[in-house]
């Protein structure tokens, strides 16, 4: 739809409605009245502002494409945006013209409606000067504003007391496809209900009674449900979002999605015992390397694991994996009978990381699409459950993720699997330890993996500014302020660990009760009284997400390793880890280095060194713009750079003062809120840790890594993550392939079985990954993937409609593309 034809609309509905309830002589009168008239009056005022902005976006954002074939960054997200809000403006003006003489009319509920998205466009209106003001200070083609400092740190300190609670009210996921909505809407509710609870120390029962008794009133009040949202994500720590994420890992959800997912025939959790072993070197197979187990923090410990597969294939019912298998409480998923069929191997093998911030969830509460993915590419999954921070922050999840790579790799006739082809996936943080993973396996020498897959990843965890990030500040389930706490808490600089322990106890019985008496009907009486009388049972399995609720609510919150006799060196341990990640020791050279001065040399970490293998992590000094293709472009043609001019701000006057600079023009200030979020910036150099930050990488840490398919989401405040790492990969002649779909929220994999569209997006991850099995000989470029973008956004918008996303289909070349059904078109020019 044309801009200027959207404003058109949006001018004349707003007219003849404030025309009509002004006072004349038919219309109605009195507050509620005025206060529809007042926004409509307000919408009209921001709207002409934003005219000539959105106007300039759309002449220079398509330089800041990856190709001329997948239109997509931050700055195209925030107009489509400001686009569905006047969309939204425009239906709601014209039912409310349509419906004003009703006797069923309610004048109060429809100046309630105007009012939230009028503060929405007036905050939108704010995030597009500070997009302006990124244009004039970022490089030519470059999405990141590369300081922590400055515009960066304004950026935070706007996004602490801007008003975010219409963004969650009536407005929450207007941006989003509409069958999503329903679905984002009880998220809130759920979310706010638990927060109302989340400080009362009362049994499990209670909390959960509590929450749903109290939900009501959050439903029918979107005001309230808002105001209590923004409270929540300005102010509760990383302990409550951990807790809250980690709902979905409890028994009767777990087993609801269990029931509707897909079935498969192995199902089980392993828990693999710290032993070192040898893995030959890819260059060089006479020679080997020593994989040694993770060790940071808290010492040498089992690598939690869970094998999926849609067939009992042959070693999977092996005795050496059985004995490392650990009950969940449940039946094993297993063929019954006495002699079950077993099909032969698998050629492919898909390892899995899943998402969750770093510091929440496992594979239990991913199992529904990794059950589909298993039983579509006939191919066992292979998920980690990485220890959490923040009792285990960076490197360990880093450390374990590649142990149990190698270890699949070392022991694939254990997994029913041949060893010929492997392919790692997963999603937002998952993607990024995809990424980190290969990067490690490069340094050590070992075999490769045949390609990546990486939904939505995390691939800069610094608090770099970008377009795509001022999108932080409305959407739902990625709220700036959340996920700073979850970085910090992954870097270690979590300071809240031991203070916020009750909170997370208090809250988590209800887990405990739950789980408990679910479980003890299963297992009967005798189990139930042993579970209770022996606290031994519950250390013997992984201390986080569900199985660290079983425990006492005032135990002390830890990982557990294998063995007790590192029990008594785990507290200095972990605190010589933390001061090596500050320290970063310049002297100590990295495996990369190492392997590419002598290949054919043995690693080898003694077992009882611990600090070795965290030093080859986080010894790295932090990236310098020098050794980083960061700033792309570097001649920029002289009308490009006088287009970007005319619709760029430059810093305001008087900069230096950082408390008394303002951001906006003279006559606009955005709404503030009543109280304001904890935004503190941690200046470490861990966050620019390449292993920790892929994007900051050095050019030769990047080069040889395996294809890599990035599959991001149009909305998604870290979509900017994924164009630039793109970008990056095919500047230093890396594979890379971008698909970007359009219309969903970050972490739609979680909601896969909640709509068609979000099935469907999870559908494109799973043909990537069949791309890398299938794709033998991948071409230089790997990128010829179409974006997709609705024709008829505002009319489904509007009236609920839903069609399909995505079908598979031949592109001319032969290769693998995507085309358009029912309502969807695909696009090589501007989308707006």
């Amino acid at each position: 739809m044309d801009t200027k034809a959207v404003f058109t609309a949006l001018y004349e509905v707003c007219e003849e409605n404030a025309t009509f309830f002004s006072g004349g002589p038919k219309g109605p009168t009195g507050d509620a009245a005025q206060r529809l008239v007042d926004a409509m009056l307000t919408i009209q005022k921001h709207a002409r502002s934003l005219e000539p902005v959105i106007s300039g976006f759309a002449a220079i954002y398509h330089h800041f494409d990856f190709d001329p074939h997948i239109p997509a960054n931050g700055y195209r997200s925030l107009v489509k945006v400001v686009r569905c809000c006047l969309l939204h403006i425009i239906h709601k003006g014209r039912y409310v013209a349509s419906n004003r003489r009703s006797i069923f009319f309610r004048v109060a509920h429809n100046a309630g409606e105007m009012e939230a998205y009028c503060s929405a466009l007036c905050q939108l209106r704010a995030l597009l000067y500070l997009a302006q003001r990124l244009l004039h200070d970022n490089s030519h083609g470059n999405l990141f504003f590369q300081e922590e400092t400055g515009l960066s740190q304004s950026f935070l300190r706007e996004y602490a007391s801007m008003h975010k609670g219409c963004f969650y009210g009536r407005c929450v996921g207007f941006q989003f496809t509409p069958s999503i909505r329903p679905c984002l809407q009880s998220i809130a509710i759920g979310l706010v209900s638990f927060g109302e609870n989340y400080k009362k120390h009362q049994s499990g029962i209670g909390v959960a009674a509590s929450s749903f008794f109290t939900s009501g009133k959050f439903a029918i009040d979107p005001e309230l449900r808002g105001q209590e949202y923004e409270r929540i994500t300005q102010n509760l720590d990383v302990h409550f979002w951990k807790t809250f994420w980690n709902v979905t890992e409890t028994e009767v959800l777990a087993g609801l999605a269990s029931m509707t997912s897909a079935q498969v025939k192995v199902n089980r959790t392993l828990s693999v015992p710290p032993v070192s072993f040898d893995l030959p070197l890819a260059a060089d197979p006479t020679h080997s390397v020593t994989i040694s187990p993770p060790v940071a923090h808290i010492g040498p410990g089992p690598v939690q694991m869970r094998l999926i597969s849609n067939e009992l294939r042959e070693g999977q019912d092996s005795e050496k994996l059985l004995a490392m298998a650990r009950s969940e409480g449940g039946p094993i998923s297993l063929s019954l009978g006495l002699k079950p069929k077993r099909s032969p191997p698998s050629p492919w093998l898909v390892v899995h990381y899943h998402g969750g911030g770093f510091v929440a969830q496992t594979s239990k509460s991913h199992e529904p699409y990794l059950k589909s993915w298993s039983q579509d590419l006939n191919a066992p999954v292979l998920s980690v459950d990485y220890s959490l921070a923040p009792e285990a922050p960076f490197p360990r999840a880093l450390e374990e993720c590649f142990y149990a790579y190698c270890w699949a790799i070392k022991n694939h006739n254990l997994l029913g699997w041949t060893g010929e082809r492997v392919c790692l996936a997963g999603d937002s943080a998952g993607g990024n330890l995809c990424v980190t993973v290969s990067m490690r396996a490069v340094a050590h020498g070992v075999r490769l993996p045949d390609g990546i897959m990486a939904a939505y990843p995390a691939t800069l965890l610094t608090a770099y500014a970008s377009p795509s990030r001022l999108l932080s500040l409305m959407d739902p389930l990625l709220p700036l302020s959340v996920l700073s706490r979850c970085l910090s808490a992954y870097a270690g600089m979590d300071s809240q660990v031991e203070k916020q322990v009750e909170k997370v106890s208090t809250l988590s019985m209800v887990k405990r009760d739950t789980a408990l008496l679910l479980r003890d009907f299963r297992q009967g009486a005798s189990n139930w009284i042993h579970s209770l009388l022996d606290p031994n049972r519950a250390n013997a399995v992984r201390k986080s997400v569900s199985d660290s609720t079983l425990t006492s609510p005032h135990s002390e919150p830890s990982v557990p390793v294998a063995s007790s006799d590192f029990s008594g060196i785990r507290e200095s341990l972990k605190s010589q880890t933390c001061q090596n990640l500050t320290t970063h020791t310049e002297g100590i050279s990295t495996s990369s280095s190492h392997n590419k001065a002598n290949p054919t040399t043995t690693y080898t970490t003694p077992l009882t060194d611990y600090h070795n293998p965290i030093l080859n992590i986080t010894s790295l000094p932090e990236s310098k713009p020098e050794d980083v293709s960061f700033f792309l472009s570097k001649e920029v043609d002289p009308s490009v750079s006088s287009s970007i001019s005319a619709i760029a701000v430059p810093p305001p006057e008087g900069e230096e003062d950082a408390e008394n600079s303002r951001e906006f023009p003279e006559g606009f200030e955005p709404l503030r809120s009543e109280q304001l979020a904890e935004m503190k910036v941690d200046s470490s150099p861990i966050f620019r840790n390449p292993y920790m930050s892929p994007l900051l990488a050095p050019d030769n840490m990047l080069v040889g890594l395996p294809p890599i398919h990035i599959v991001a989401c149009a909305l998604d405040p870290m979509l900017d993550d994924s164009v630039m790492f793109a970008k990056r990969l095919r500047n230093v002649g890396q594979p890379v392939t971008l698909c970007v779909v359009d219309d969903l929220p970050h972490g739609f994999l979680s909601l896969s079985q909640l709509s068609k569209e979000t099935r469907e997006a999870s559908n494109v991850c799973m043909e990537r990954i069949k791309e890398v099995f299938t794709v033998k000989d991948p071409p230089p470029e790997m990128r010829k993937h179409r974006k997709l973008e609705r024709t008829n956004h505002g009319a489904s918008a509007t009236k609920g409609a839903s069609s399909k996303l995505f079908q598979r289909t031949t592109s001319k070349d032969g290769g693998p593309a995507v085309a358009p059904l029912n309502g969807w078109k695909e696009r090589r020019k501007e989308i707006f």
